[in-house]
């Protein structure tokens, strides 16, 4: 193969590109980004495959869908006049809410001018001699860029589970992330829902309320906490905005950027009686205390996570009355905390409801789906109606839903085939130009928290591309290695990369993806922001830029 000659200044002056930058998503990370190609004075555009902003927050409508980050954490930071203007009602906000914020953003600032809505992105391939990528829509519809961003998320790929039959089902059937924009009545409906991870569990608590009958379909427990969320009254929300300042400062120093941190002590140091009370604290507190500001040495001793799962162990005992249920929603095969933990009201308490049943898919699988609901090897249970709350192939698989294709055809599906390579978590080998907003191996946690940083840094490259009149920008071979090397080897000893969940890219209805991977940055964010800020600091030297 001749290798490919780099265009000269002159030639790249005459190639007509249709913006500077090009956006997929139009979600939390999205609009921001969208917002400050704008202040750079850039031509931009975002491609949205919705009818509306939000991203996470436009398409999950399910019943119960919420924060589980505290309401006035998770809101944008950059405006003082955005944070001064809003109010939330609620600790953990509800869906409708957050989408109604989102929209608000978009219209305060005009993002919508910039935004075309209903396009679904389904090819972007980079064009050496141009050094621009170039995109297709559903639709047929092509458009070119400079530079491509990437804001698809990292729990926006919903997979339907492996199960024969779904289309002959005659009632209603649903993904909780293709929600209806309707309101569904549940009133004397016989329901099914297969799946008990974070997204089901805050279904099921709100169905439960008022259908007929509820049959849910378990074949792996989740350990939840619960989430005491409650109204904000105006005094109070005053109250929260005269320390925002404080609160945003507070979110910077934590590992995950809640305003939860890790206690310092030892589980196994900590006397039994004086360890009981500080769970028994945690358990009453709201939020994600009770995984992010647990003891030191949770997340990656055996003896003191054992500790842990035994204490909820006990608290799901106490809350199900039955016993053979309770034992059944109490996981045993990972420890507490080792999956992301879904916050709760009541969950537990629904298992003591008549309406609702608990069907162990270990001791009866499922066998079809049939015309009139699910048959499992004891019996055909007959439903009006079917969810499935069966997950994501998450982090990675919103980029294998896209054809991305990089120098000489690569393909970034192959590319990530063995796992993801990244620099940095914005960067990938052979695709130029191509950077990723909340990427694999960046830092996650609290969303917007951890995305407003990864916006800002991207940004942050594209002035300096653009000042410097830089047309490509490409990851080195070394770069890459490194940064890579480097986020397995923070994630080794963690007992949360040993387990199969979203977290670590599993997903048993997607070929491929059944094994646990280091998909993340686990060295905590504040670690994360020193490395990326001394890249920038210093020029971004360890980037190819032409």
């Amino acid at each position: 193969m001749n290798k490919m000659v780099s265009p000269t200044p002159k030639e790249l002056e005459n190639v007509h590109l249709d913006y500077d930058v090009i956006i997929i998503g139009a979600g939390v990370a999205g609009l921001y980004q969208l917002h400050l190609m704008r202040q750079l004075g850039l031509s931009v555009k975002s491609f949205e495959a919705g009818s509306g902003v939000g991203g996470t927050w436009y398409w999950n409508r399910y019943p119960g869908a919420r924060f589980d980050s505290e309401s006035w954490t998770y809101g944008y930071s950059f405006s003082k006049e955005l944070m001064e203007e809003w109010d939330w009602k609620e600790h953990f906000s509800s869906q409708p809410e957050n989408e109604r914020y989102l929209n608000f953003v978009a219209d305060k600032f005009n993002l919508r001018d910039d935004i075309q809505f209903n396009s679904k992105v389904i090819t972007a391939h980079y064009l050496e001699q141009e050094r621009c990528w170039s995109l297709t829509l559903e639709d047929g519809a092509r458009y070119t860029s400079r530079f491509l961003i990437t804001a698809i998320g990292i729990l926006s790929a919903p997979t339907m589970p492996t199960i024969k039959g779904i289309d002959t089902f005659k009632g209603r059937w649903f993904h909780t992330y293709h929600w209806p924009k309707e309101k569904i009545n549940f009133e004397g409906k016989r329901i099914g829902i297969i799946g008990t991870g974070a997204t089901a569990i805050q279904t099921i608590q709100e169905i439960a309320k008022n259908a007929g009958n509820l049959k849910v379909f378990q074949r792996s427990p989740n350990w939840c906490a619960p989430l005491h969320n409650d109204k904000i009254s105006k005094k109070e929300m005053d109250e929260i905005r005269s320390r925002y300042k404080e609160i945003l400062a507070r979110c910077r120093e934590t590992p995950g950027c809640y305003i939860h941190s890790t206690d310092p002590r030892n589980t196994l140091d900590t006397p039994p009686d004086e360890r009981e009370k500080f769970w028994e604290k945690l358990y009453a507190s709201p939020g994600f205390g009770i995984w992010q500001g647990n003891f030191n040495d949770m997340l990656n001793d055996r003896e003191a996570n054992a500790l842990a799962s035994e204490f909820i162990a006990k608290k799901i005992r106490q809350r199900v009355n039955d016993p053979i249920t309770a034992e059944k929603l109490i996981p045993k095969n990972h420890g507490f905390g080792t999956r992301r933990v879904p916050l709760e009201t009541n969950y537990y308490e629904v298992y003591n409801q008549s309406n609702v049943e608990l069907i162990d898919i270990n001791d009866t699988p499922i066998q079809k789906i049939t015309q009139n609901g699910i048959q499992t090897t004891e019996c055909e249970h007959q439903l009006d109606m079917i969810i499935y709350a069966t997950g994501f192939d998450a982090i990675t698989g919103s980029f294998d839903r896209i054809d991305i294709q990089g120098l000489e055809g690569k393909k970034l599906k192959n590319a990530w085939e063995d796992g993801p390579q990244t620099y940095l978590g914005v960067f990938v080998q052979d695709f130029p130009n191509m950077l990723m907003s909340m990427g694999p191996h960046a830092g996650l946690g609290n969303y917007t928290r951890t995305a407003e940083y990864s916006v800002e840094w991207i940004a942050g490259i594209i002035q300096y591309a653009h000042e410097k009149n830089i047309t490509e920008v490409k990851a080195t071979t070394q770069g890459v290695k490194d940064w890579t090397d480097y986020v397995l080897g923070l994630g080794e000893g963690l007992l949360q990369n040993e387990i199969g969940s979203w977290m670590t890219g599993v997903n048993k209805n997607v070929k491929g993806k059944e094994a646990p991977r280091i998909m993340r940055y686990s060295g905590g964010h504040p670690a994360f922001r020193q490395h990326c800020d001394a890249i920038a600091k210093g020029g971004y030297k360890q980037l190819d830029l032409s």
